[in-house]
């Protein structure tokens, strides 16, 4: 959906700035958009945004359907098309799961570009990045809310009764294959009311099928293995109720306002959210959160 949206944009910017002069458009996104090689539309692994730091993840996907995986990506952002941009960075390529042991995401994706700015209001906002040494540019327009019904860094996390292995049984509990029982111990209430810092995903592993949706669970698993000695909780909890995507998002989605997975939060022993990551996060990404976030 969100590249759907993104190539709609697209299309709709270049209509509304056909006849603009070169000279008005010197060191512009349009003046980007200009520089040698294919205009395609970035694929945005994350939607949900709130003005301030911002963590977008992102595929360049050729005309071939085929990922463009150089290291690193040049990325600028722009109030509009035919405006300067106010941020550059650049945007490092990120694998996706576990290396050598997750099973690649949809299309064959193995790795993803993560790029890091501000973003200073709400409003709609113009995105370009060309990964470095290709001929190439990737383009989306996406939108930053004042709020989100998803809870913010420094917000108390809702204290979701989340199933367990002593409440329910396994299948009930996983869509994972084998099980990943390691993560199935502890609910979110349980952990807020033992005031014990926890790592939470919502996500599903049988049903997640995007190129941006990875095996995040794997992510978890391998935390919870190199984390094991800190007292941190590492906990999963599927999304769709009765794990059937038919029925839709079950309710411990719906009490934490979330519209898309998987998400990953870092909830400290006061129990508030320290960090949060929507869409694919790379284990190094996961640790450096926990050993920053949750001493």
């Amino acid at each position: 959906m969100g590249r759907v949206l993104a190539v709609l944009l697209f299309a709709a910017g270049i209509a509304s700035a056909c006849g603009s002069s070169s000279s008005s458009s010197r060191g512009t996104i349009a003046a980007l958009l200009k520089r040698p090689g294919p205009d395609v539309a970035a694929t945005a692994g994350a939607g949900s945004f709130v003005p301030g730091q911002v963590r977008f993840p992102f595929l360049v996907i050729a005309n071939n359907a085929r990922p463009v995986e150089r290291p690193s990506a040049r990325v600028w952002v722009a109030t509009g098309r035919n405006a300067k941009p106010f941020a550059t960075t650049t945007a490092k390529l990120q694998p996706i799961g576990v290396p050598g042991h997750s099973e690649a995401a949809a299309g064959g994706v193995t790795r993803i570009y993560v790029a890091h700015f501000r973003i200073p209001r709400p409003g709609k906002y113009w995105f370009l990045a060309e990964p470095e040494g290709a001929k190439i540019q990737a383009v989306s327009v996406f939108q930053v809310a004042a709020n989100l019904p998803v809870p913010a860094v420094g917000a108390k996390a809702p204290a979701s009764a989340t199933p367990t292995l002593a409440t329910a049984p396994v299948p009930v509990l996983t869509t994972a294959r084998p099980p990943d029982r390691a993560l199935l111990h502890h609910s979110v209430a349980g952990s807020l009311a033992a005031h014990r810092p926890f790592v939470l995903t919502f996500a599903t592993p049988k049903f997640c099928t995007s190129r941006v949706c990875g095996p995040v669970v794997d992510v978890v698993q391998a935390a919870a293995r190199r984390f094991d000695s800190r007292g941190i909780r590492f906990i999963h909890v599927e999304v769709f109720q009765d794990n059937n995507p038919n029925k839709g998002y079950n309710r411990w989605m719906r009490q934490w306002g979330l519209r898309s997975e998987p998400w990953v939060f870092l909830v400290g022993r006061d129990g508030r959210i320290k960090a949060e990551f929507e869409g694919s996060v790379s284990l190094a990404e996961l640790e450096a959160a926990i050993r920053a976030r949750l001493p």
